[in-house]
């Protein structure tokens, strides 16, 4: 019987651009001296955000490992170390991500830059999407806007004041009205606005970069207090087409803070029936022994060719997707 679907989902114009985008965000890192790492796909400890499930597997001699959903900590306990800038370019891994978008397997591009602010890593984000798209794409200058304005412009909430109930009238207003929702938290709700109705409508006059997201979805991230008082993270998102290609944070290097966090995710995965996962002691000591200051991002390398090309589909811009893996 003859198999079909062998051949690559992407052309193979599509295939061979894509390995110069890489040869040239490589060349930029290299000008820049960032140095490029390795770090292991496998580990003992799994992603702990509810938003993520990691794909587990189990060795010949019975360890249970986890795929990486992000090389992340791995390259902070580097930088603890004092290896300084770097860079690393990997698949990452995550399970019942499929869709036009998504794919279970994905290249990331992850980098960090010591003694960055949020603002400088966007200005090298920036220069990275146009190094990796010149002759490709032009893109107009890019712009900034805070998590709440964002909201507001895009779904008519304010999200610092809004409640549940007019976070969920506003999704209604947009057709969203999830099947199953018992047990979910405000910004679980906020979260779904984001991605299902803000985010899409971001990104395609020119690069919009997302900063300043709430203090409750800081994940990784440091704090910052507003001039009224406030905090929010110190954190950002890039969309281009309506499109997430990256999510940069400044460092937390507060082990403790970290820890917290952590448990907090875990109690979120426990109420959700998500199943708990190994926490990543190694980064923890890693943090505590002292995280140097700086800002770190990951950015889709798939979506991002899927953006320089102006694809529909995420399988367009990668050889095989998991329908043809």
């Amino acid at each position: 019987m003859t198999q079909t679907g062998w051949q690559p989902s992407a052309t193979i114009p599509v295939l061979r651009a894509r390995a110069g985008m890489l040869a040239r965000i490589r060349a930029y890192f290299a000008a820049q001296e960032v140095l490029e790492v390795e770090t292991p796909v496998l580990s003992a400890a799994a992603a702990s955000d509810p938003a993520i499930e990691s794909i587990a597997a189990v060795t010949a001699g019975g360890a249970r490992r986890y795929l990486q959903t992000s090389p992340e900590y791995a390259m902070k306990r580097l930088l603890a170390a004092g290896f300084g800038d770097c860079y690393q370019v990997c698949p990452v891994f995550r399970d019942g991500e499929s869709g036009r978008r998504h794919n279970p397997e994905f290249t990331m591009i992850e980098w960090y830059r010591l003694d960055f602010g949020v603002a400088e890593l966007e200005h090298d984000v920036d220069r990275v999407l146009r190094v990796a798209c010149a002759e490709l794409r032009d893109f107009a200058p890019a712009r900034a806007v805070s998590y709440r304005d964002a909201m507001r412009d895009c779904s008519g909430i304010d999200c610092a004041t809004a409640s549940v109930a007019e976070i969920r009238a506003a999704l209604a207003s947009h057709g969203i009205e999830p099947v199953s929702y018992d047990g979910w938290e405000r910004d679980e709700w906020l979260d779904l606005l984001m991605g299902a109705v803000v985010g899409p409508r971001l990104g395609h006059d020119a690069p919009v970069f997302v900063h300043d997201y709430p203090a409750s979805q800081a994940a990784l991230a440091r704090l910052r207090e507003l001039p009224d008082g406030s905090k929010v993270a110190e954190r950002f998102e890039l969309y281009v087409d309506g499109l997430e290609l990256a999510n940069g944070f400044r460092e937390l290097g507060d082990a403790s803070e970290q820890r917290r966090r952590f448990e907090q995710d875990q109690a979120t995965r426990q109420r959700r029936g998500q199943g708990v996962r190994p926490l990543d002691e190694r980064l923890l000591a890693a943090l505590d022994a002292g995280l140097p200051d700086c800002a770190g991002v990951a950015l889709g390398f798939d979506r991002l060719v899927m953006a320089c090309h102006r694809l529909g589909d995420l399988g367009s811009a990668m050889a095989f997707p998991e329908s043809r893996a």
